[in-house]
């Protein structure tokens, strides 16, 4: 089982690669980060490509994701100013 931090290492990794390479990056991730990183990156549009709303998105990732999805966002614009 993953540690809290680990959790977050994880997410926040998946996030970065998808937010610099793109699509397709985002592409090779499991279905499970693909969801959680399209919320996390706000693309509701790679989420449509699985037929996912944001609700299901959000059910799909699962309580623990969901949790730091809001600080990841936050620490990956905080990368961008600096």
């Amino acid at each position: 089982m993953s540690t809290p931090n680990g959790r977050y290492d994880q997410l926040m990794s998946k996030a970065r690669d998808a937010k610099r390479g793109g699509h397709d990056a985002w592409a090779v991730q499991s279905t499970g980060e693909k969801v959680a990183v399209a919320l996390v990156l706000n693309r509701a549009d790679w989420l449509a490509e699985y037929d996912h709303t944001i609700a299901e998105a959000i059910d799909r990732a699962g309580q623990e994701w969901v949790a730091i999805i809001p600080q990841i966002a936050r620490q990956l614009a905080e990368e961008d100013v600096r």
